[in-house]
């Protein structure tokens, strides 16, 4: 007998609701978007079957039944599923790498700007941005958009995060009791500047050139830093910490997951640390001005799954669905 795709949650009768595909339902990303939905009843999911969820021709009637499919697979396989679309009523929330500087999709970060969440809201194809590069973007976009940098200017950025997001097998090596002695310290990574976010990081900021960029994994479960010095010296027009903070916060005054913290005193400074995890589980970004007149440290914190990934997709259906993209986030 042929299975019936399944409701993850029942709407209470209510046909009204919407209808959630998650095509790589069982990965990280794919749990977490799940997650977000447990106390919702404004959305039916539909669930494959454990043993046709690779299945090409089961997959595309899924995507195909639903009003919304979220993307949550190799860059291939989203490239895949895209192309199984033949009902021109189904919306894609891609949370791969595959899309994110397609001029043809609206780039999922709606607090970069009134046109970026316009884009959202009217899209049916969107790229959920990046754990690295929501953090980076959130820092330079202003930068470049309010003409404090050019878009010349050479950044470099250095980030820590934790391993949640290295996938599967790293997750299982970082919780194993067999752990190397090196999975203890933090590791630095991609250092042949190649790492899969800097072509969003370069377009979607704004800048002509990529960006110099140094992440690091560490042995705590989620959250991540990113953070870009700015030499003041280097600038075309003078500018103080006060400004650039200034800047910030009028960028984003009326952003309700993305939050500018208020300026440290140098003293406040000196005695504070910037911890990587302390969003974890949440789906909202801080971001810190620090230093003074001649240098400047920028920083943006969130949870490389909330913000960073599965928070931000549900945003993004949020937006796409016209109700307050907070539903169902913490």
């Amino acid at each position: 007998m042929k299975e019936k795709p399944t409701n993850a949650k029942k709407n209470g009768g209510n046909n009204m609701s919407v209808k959630i595909y998650i095509d790589g339902q069982e990965g990280t990303t794919g749990l977490k978007i799940l997650e977000r939905f447990e106390n919702r009843n404004d959305v039916e999911i539909l669930r494959i079957s454990e043993e046709k969820r690779k299945d090409s021709a089961e997959r595309a009637k899924f995507i195909n039944m639903s009003d919304y499919t979220f993307l949550c697979l190799p860059d291939v396989a989203s490239r895949e599923a895209v192309s199984f679309v033949k009902n021109d009523h189904v919306r894609i929330i891609d949370a791969s790498t595959a899309h994110r500087i397609n001029p043809d999709w609206a780039y999922g970060f709606p607090e970069l700007s009134e046109a970026h969440r316009e884009k959202i809201k009217n899209s049916k194809r969107v790229a959920v941005p990046g754990c690295y590069a929501s953090g980076f973007a959130s820092i330079v976009y202003p930068l470049v958009n309010n003409g404090i940098i050019t878009n010349d200017f050479p950044v470099f950025a250095y980030a820590t995060s934790g391993y949640s997001g290295a996938g599967k097998k790293a997750i299982a090596v970082y919780e194993s009791d067999q752990k190397p002695q090196e999975f203890n310290s933090p590791r630095q990574y991609a250092l042949s500047q190649q790492h899969k976010h800097l072509p969003e990081m370069q377009v979607i900021s704004g800048l002509k050139y990529k960006p110099m960029f140094n992440p690091m994994v560490c042995d705590y479960f989620s959250g991540m830093v990113v953070s870009v010095p700015i030499q003041t010296r280097q600038l075309d027009k003078k500018v103080t910490i006060e400004k650039v903070h200034e800047m910030y916060s009028k960028h984003y005054e009326n952003a309700k997951l993305v939050e500018v913290m208020p300026l440290m005193s140098e003293e406040e400074q000196k005695a504070f640390f910037l911890a990587s995890n302390t969003l974890s589980g949440l789906n909202k970004m801080q971001v810190f001005v620090f230093g003074n007149d001649e240098q400047i440290l920028l920083c943006s914190r969130l949870d490389n799954l909330g913000k960073g990934a599965s928070g931000a997709a549900v945003q993004c259906l949020n937006i796409m669905m016209g109700i307050d993209e907070t539903t169902g986030l913490v």
